[in-house]
């Protein structure tokens, strides 16, 4: 072959084009059809400059490739087109090794083996190395879309990388991948629920709006491609009890199926497009999640028009005739649950059953074929069957993975997430220069699961409390640490007398990960994951009164970490000052420091209600909504949904008011002037909520809104808040649709959900 190139080159220089044609000629008969290889052909009329000949033949020889191409692999194809051709081309054994969470390779068609598991609710999750971020809990106190669109936007590249990594290694593992479970938008409904952390809280106008800025950043801008799949959980009416989960049936009505536990999951879908959705454990009125056709086919696809996959949660089919017993067997479940829209099955009753549900005739391989083709159509978005140089993201690597810029933003989101409760005598920021001792002390001041939640990466670089204060004084400031106390033994405690030695002490109290969580994680609870009741754990008031009595009259500042409402007032009388930090993730000390010391101000808001005691909400598997939340609740509370204090204050002014009169295709807008009155520069959540006209089981007000703005001292910022008028609209029972009341409306523009600096009155009709 190279003597044939150089004699072709040598008469290429000599002039003899005719030879050449007819060596191109010979070498490119395909000996197997007879027909010349048009791309030799072009070469060889470049050569003799003849350019349309050229083209013509590269025409011809693209076609021909194009032709040999299935069209799966044809990236010029339509998506659907190529997923539909992928499914025609498997036997029916191999469709099915596909409907697990654990897919099966098919080499001949170049299907990769595939784990669909994979974690990210703050980070990614249990797959090494990576930034960890606030629990979600935290994040949805910072009452801020683009910050939490930055950091899943992080995460995303961070898990591109990853996987990117992984696959140059042939590696193939649960948590490499780029399809997550997450985020969870299940409603807070009830503060004993241990997985509560894991949500955006309380309010389905937050946890829309969050949990969609959320998946936008998952799964990236790219018109062609998803950076990484993200998956609506748990669908839906699922919020605890965690010891009851495979078996409760949550009973609820129309009216709060759709304007509460609904609402976000609506959001998700119809907004941002989210690409997944996972079913949950547990029955609503009587019906599994899993085999809901309600649920899964006639609203999610056909009422909303999702084009994405369902996924059950980790071993709900087995629940289906296991605990639930809706069922008599796997067979007779795994044909119910691919007619009612399941696509992928987190456990393994798909895989081993569906085959058996053909043969008897409870399903058809047509019925199989079209929940498979939505399943790999999400592989065909992340570029599975692609060149991967076409990918935007292919180029990612370690550079991308806990660098510097991800590292300086979590700390960025962890400042903005914990709240100030109480500052005493404005006690806080502290002067460095007036304080030359410090004690930190408590149970969570050093530990490493305070900081990183549940669901969660590892790091080589968690800052906790005592790493974060540390840091932020010069070796002048004497520092001290001490445990102080564990969470069960009442009357031992270390430390206290060391504090009183010291002109200031920071108590780290509050839970951690293994007394609230999911059932089994959490193993610490004594609930199955949940919590009994609001307080604190008891040798942690018992330690807060004895560092009071040791201390005197010098400031304590207490910060508690936990993801969910705690009674503060049975410590609230033995601390100046109190800041909730949620779990902060891995810069939660260096930003706990940053608060201490004035460098920021507090700007968190709680995305709960604290109430005052759990006896003022109603039984734990109650899911109707009356009394429970901001929303409904009509009795005093501890501290409001959306309440957070700060350095600095604030004044609302009017700008723009909102019209008198709106009807169902207008939108509120209203401008107000945010002034900083204090002495230093803060950030305002500005919250607007809606009063309704006074209808039977209306909320008594609801979160429509909400701007944070930044304002230096002695300054203001304008706010705009638009509020459509079509999202005012409420389920009418008699009717069983979606319903704009007549009558007369009340905006209201706070900092809490209690606050009512602006009001202004309109009708809508």
């Amino acid at each position: 072959m190279n003597r044939i190139c150089r004699s072709i080159f040598l008469d290429l220089i000599t002039g003899d084009h005719l030879y050449v044609f007819n060596i191109l000629l010979a070498k490119s008969i395909n000996h197997k059809n007879q027909r010349p290889d048009f791309l030799f052909l072009a070469i060889y009329f470049l050569t003799m400059k003849r350019i349309s000949l050229a083209i013509l033949y590269l025409i011809t020889a693209n076609a021909i490739v194009k032709a040999q191409t299935p069209v799966y692999k044809d990236m010029s194809k339509p998506l659907d087109e190529r997923a539909h051709d992928l499914v025609s081309r498997l036997s029916l054994e191999e469709k099915v090794s596909l409907l697990g969470y654990n897919s099966k390779a098919v080499p001949r068609l170049g299907i990769p083996a595939y784990n669909w598991w994979n974690e990210a609710l703050h980070g990614v999750a249990r797959a090494g190395r990576a930034t960890i971020f606030p629990q979600a809990i935290g994040m949805a106190a910072t009452f801020n879309n683009d910050l939490i669109k930055q950091v899943s936007a992080v995460i995303s590249t961070e898990a591109r990388a990853k996987y990117n990594l992984a696959i140059a290694k042939d590696r193939h593992l649960q948590y490499m991948g780029l399809t997550f479970w997450t985020p969870n938008i299940n409603i807070f409904r009830d503060p004993r629920w241990g997985r509560g952390q894991e949500t955006y809280g309380e309010d389905p106008y937050l946890t829309a709006t969050m949990g969609s800025a959320f998946v936008e950043g998952l799964q990236g801008e790219d018109p062609n491609h998803l950076k990484t799949s993200a998956t609506a959980k748990h669908f839906a009416v699922h919020s605890g009890p965690e010891a009851t989960r495979d078996h409760f049936d949550a009973v609820v009505d129309e009216k709060d199926l759709r304007e509460t536990y609904l609402y976000a999951f609506h959001a998700l879908v119809s907004d941002a497009h989210v690409e997944s959705v996972m079913s949950a454990y547990n029955r609503v009125n009587g019906v599994p999640n899993s085999v809901n056709k309600m649920l899964l086919t006639d609203i999610l696809r056909k009422e909303w028009g999702f084009k994405g996959h369902v996924v059950t949660d980790c071993g709900a089919l087995d629940d289906v005739f296991e605990t639930h017993k809706s069922l008599p067997g796997p067979v007779e479940t795994a044909a119910a649950a691919i007619k009612a829209g399941v696509n992928l099955d987190c456990s393994t009753v798909l895989q081993n059953d569906v085959i058996k549900a053909v043969q008897q005739g409870l399903l058809t391989e047509k019925e199989v074929d079209e929940r498979l083709f939505e399943l790999l159509r999400t592989e065909f978005k992340l570029g599975f069957y692609d060149d991967p140089g076409s990918s935007p993201y292919h180029s990612y690597g370690a550079d991308s993975v806990h660098n510097a810029a991800h590292v300086a933003l979590a700390r960025k989101v962890a400042q903005q997430s914990m709240v100030l409760l109480k500052n005493n005598n404005n006690v806080l920021p502290l002067d460095k220069n007036k304080y030359a001792s410090m004690m930190i002390i408590g149970p969570n001041a050093a530990g490493f699961d305070p900081m990183i939640g549940n669901y969660h990466g590892v790091s080589t670089q968690v800052v906790n409390f005592v790493d974060g204060i540390t840091s932020a004084v010069d070796p002048s400031t004497r520092i001290e640490y001490d445990l102080g106390c564990d969470y069960s033994d009442t009357t031992h405690f270390g430390g206290t007398w060391a504090a009183g030695n010291t002109d200031v002490t920071i108590a780290v109290i509050g839970l951690s990960p293994v007394l609230e969580g999911e059932a089994g994680d959490a193993f610490l609870s004594k609930s199955g994951g949940d919590k009994r009741d609001l307080s604190l754990p008891r040798s942690e008031i018992r330690f807060m009164q004895a560092l009071r009595r040791s201390v005197h009259s010098k400031p304590i500042i207490a910060v508690v970490t936990a993801g969910s409402d705690i009674d503060v007032s049975a410590i609230e009388p033995y601390a100046d000052a109190i800041v909730f930090a949620w779990y902060p993730g891995e810069q939660g000390g260096n930003a706990f420091a940053d608060l201490l010391f004035g460098k920021v101000s507090p700007s968190g808001h709680l995305p709960v209600t604290f109430y005052k005691s759990i006896s003022d909400v109603p039984d734990y598997s109650d899911y109707a909504m009356k009394n429970r939340t901001y929303r409904y609740f009509t009795g005093p509370v501890q501290y409001p949904f959306g309440y957070g204090m700060s350095y600095t204050s604030f004044d609302y002014l009017p700008q723009t008011e909102p019209s008198k009169h709106y009807r169902l295709k207008d939108t509120v807008t209203v401008t107000i002037s945010v002034k900083n009155t204090g002495k230093m520069d803060g950030d305002e959540v500005v919250q607007a909520y809606i009063e309704y006209p006074k209808v039977d089981r209306m909320p008594v007000k609801e979160l429509k809104g909400f701007k944070r703005v930044s304002v230096q001292q002695g300054t203001s910022q304008p706010v705009t808040i638009k509020i459509a008028v079509a999202d005012l609209k409420k389920w009418d029972l008699q009717k069983h649709g979606w319903r704009l009341y007549p009558g007369d409306y009340t905006l209201v523009l706070g900092s809490n959900s209690q606050d009512e600096k602006l009001k202004y009155r309109f009708t809508a009709q």
